[in-house]
């Protein structure tokens, strides 16, 4: 174990080896990592610990920079376990490289499959017996598809829970695929609205951009060609309270007068790949749509609804509306490091055997005390599928906001993990 210290913290690294399969645990294994954190003043001391569960899937948990936001109110009772699940961080990775060493896509996609929420929650078991103690309790912060992972956490092991906070993250418990990217696609057209309502003068930046790569092909600084519907995927930020803005101010700086006159700014292109996160995150491509499926394919569900929203066709009178949250199989095409791992995400998009994620019943018996932010506008999961499943689980508490979008926790965390320590406490 390495413990470092930086002002007003203590990280620890913890590493631990969990089969790839809980249900075969002396089969093939794989390195999950976790940071913990804790204030230098109580690094001794016997404190509960919490365990955070970051958004995505396919992304590690934060790096901690100072004793601030969220994580400045968890110090002031809590020993935190920042967990970077499996496939993420500094945890065996998932990426092109890792999984050519498989073999065969129908091997790559087998062992994809035990990336879902299920099988974090078991790793998340498997750490705390470890770390906490067999028969101790923790407390679990879900953020976003963290949320979705505390509620499975509810579903399957709730003798392990002291409490729950959720922010963002109340899960549908039974919606079909399909019905879930209906509602996310009528968020993503208000968020367009919203976004032409406050930068009028977008409209025809934005045309001229898509105009440019309809006329010549132009390449990214990776290498990969930039197209029309990959441009409209910037409008996965728009969900967060300052997505609007990174939109815009990359669009500020679109074109440059170049040797032959106006041509696509080298630092647009390099911003829009630093915005777009699948070719250094796969998961987040490769598994997105799964996260909703239970017995179920999803059979590119987000492609095939989308052209029940004829708004999103380029071709259109009127602004170009950007895309949000959805994953389509042109991807596996046109971002370089998805390309290898096409064939992986046919067979899963195709596959109808997902585990059940949610037993509803047992949520319905639910002892452990917990809380949810749920945004009222919330562009990645649709509050009125998150209000169902509250009203489905007892001993949850609903705080439902308009004042926040769906990165609160990061843009004012402090403020809402008390907001919803006070709520299951019962203080509020």
């Amino acid at each position: 174990m390495t413990t470092t210290f930086l002002p007003g913290l203590v990280l620890t690294d913890h590493w631990f080896d969990v089969p790839l399969n809980h249900a075969r645990p002396d089969g093939p294994t794989l390195a999950v990592y976790g940071r913990e954190v804790v204030a230098p003043q109580k690094q001794k001391a016997d404190l509960p610990w919490l365990l955070f569960l970051q958004g995505g899937p396919g992304f590690g948990a934060p790096r901690p920079l100072s004793a601030s936001g969220w994580l400045k109110r968890a110090m002031q009772e809590f020993r935190i376990f920042l967990l970077d699940q499996r496939g993420t961080g500094r945890s065996t990775p998932v990426n092109r490289q890792s999984l050519a060493a498989l073999g065969s896509p129908w091997q790559q996609a087998d062992y994809l499959k035990h990336f879902r929420a299920d099988s974090i929650v078991q790793d998340a078991e498997w750490i705390r017996r470890r770390l906490v103690g067999e028969d101790a309790q923790w407390s679990v912060l879900g953020q976003s598809y963290g949320g979705f992972c505390a509620v499975h956490y509810l579903s399957a092991a709730p003798e392990s829970l002291r409490e729950v906070f959720i922010t963002g993250g109340l899960p549908p418990l039974t919606a079909h695929t399909d019905e879930i990217y209906r509602a996310t696609y009528r968020r993503v057209l208000e968020q367009n609205a919203h976004y032409y309502r406050r930068y009028p003068g977008d409209a025809e930046s934005v045309r001229r951009v898509v105009d440019a790569l309809t006329e010549q092909e132009v390449l990214l600084p990776s290498g990969d060609l930039l197209t029309p519907r990959r441009l409209q995927q910037l409008g996965l930020a728009f969900g967060a309270s300052d997505g609007r803005e990174q939109v815009h101010y990359l669009f500020e700086q679109a074109f440059v007068r170049g040797a032959r006159g106006q041509e696509l700014n080298y630092a647009f292109l390099a911003g829009i790949e630093a915005a777009q996160s699948f070719n250094t995150n796969p998961i987040f491509a490769i598994l997105h749509e799964s996260i909703y499926c239970q017995q179920n394919a999803s059979d590119w569900s987000a492609q095939r609804i989308r052209d029940e929203y004829p708004a999103f066709a380029i071709g259109t009178d009127g602004p170009v509306y950007f895309t949000g949250e959805m994953i389509y199989p042109w991807m596996f095409e046109e971002y370089g490091e998805l390309q290898p791992l096409q064939e992986a995400a046919e067979l899963l998009a195709a596959d109808a055997e997902w585990s059940i994620l949610y037993d509803v019943e047992k949520l319905a018996r639910n002892p452990v005390p917990s809380a949810a932010a749920v945004y009222y506008d919330d562009m990645y999961v649709e509050r009125s599928f998150s209000e169902e499943t509250a009203r489905a689980i007892p001993n949850l508490r609903m705080w439902i906001t308009n004042e926040y979008e769906h990165n609160a926790l990061r843009a004012d965390g402090e403020v809402v993990l008390d907001r919803l320590i006070r709520m299951v406490r019962g203080d509020l």
